[in-house]
């Protein structure tokens, strides 16, 4: 049994808390959080602690917390030679303190607390710089997960950005198109059948075989009646800017 304590009390320490209570090849040791009260329901009391120099060595310690804040919180670690990761899709390996191993342990998935998850389903993207501290990470991540990549760190920056194009951003069009209905008297739930067919078609299809619309027709006309239509200064130029895009595209 793997020995793994987290560092973190929000969506992704929360997921992987989960994740980890269904295995039995992994034992939670503990988990570090300076708001614990987010974690009863979730870990025995004993388990959490907020003060580094509570530690334990163990076989793992996973930093799930913001960005910018990881650098700070690993050389917050006491302990030495331990095999340290975080799970940022942005942020080099390098950025952990020296005085641990290093790696890193990246979930590729939204999370959201209140949104139960099926962690068996999402690819977990790991680098470490030895091999042995790579079994490590994969044996962990196999526990949880079906799916498991060997990505290096510049390899992971760009995922992490066509993640933000494929998720943040997607979702960001899905609210645009949310207060186009509100604002006409209709329900957003009219749109769900052509959300989830065009999510299904790219299952089989490439993206740019799944294209359609008027942009992709180069059909001036409606693209003109749209631009028309919009009063919203933003959302014109979001429109302008992807239609440009989609019509470059096919040349």
């Amino acid at each position: 049994m793997i020995q793994v304590s987290i560092i973190g009390s929000g969506n992704v320490a929360q997921h992987l808390i989960q994740a980890f209570a269904k295995t039995t090849e992994i034992e939670l040791v503990q988990v570090f959080s300076r708001k614990p009260e987010l974690l009863f329901s979730l870990v025995p009391n004993h388990k959490i602690i907020s003060d580094y120099n509570l530690l334990k060595a163990v076989d793992l310690i996973i930093i799930a917390v913001s960005d910018d804040a990881i650098a700070i919180v690993s050389a917050q670690i006491t302990l030495k030679n331990q095999l340290v990761v975080h799970t940022s899709g942005s942020v080099s390996m390098d950025a952990l303190n020296s005085k641990n191993r290093h790696g890193v342990f990246y979930p590729l998935q939204t999370f959201s607390v209140s949104k139960e998850i099926d962690f068996k389903l999402i690819p977990i993207c790991l680098e470490a710089t030895t091999r042995k501290d790579y079994q490590i990470l994969e044996k962990v991540a196999k526990s949880i997960s079906d799916v498991t990549y060997n990505i290096n760190s510049e390899q992971r920056k760009a995922l992490h950005v066509a993640a933000v194009f494929v998720s943040n951003f997607v979702n960001h069009l899905y609210q645009i198109g949310n207060e186009l209905c509100l604002e006409n008297d209709l329900s957003f739930e009219i749109l769900k059948p052509l959300i989830t067919e065009t999510a299904n078609k790219i299952q089989t299809l490439s993206p740019t075989q799944a294209q359609t619309g008027p942009a992709k027709r180069n059909d001036t006309q409606t693209i003109k009646a749209h631009l028309s239509f919009l009063t919203n200064d933003n959302q014109k130029e979001i429109y302008k800017l992807l239609t440009k895009s989609i019509i470059d595209n096919g040349k």
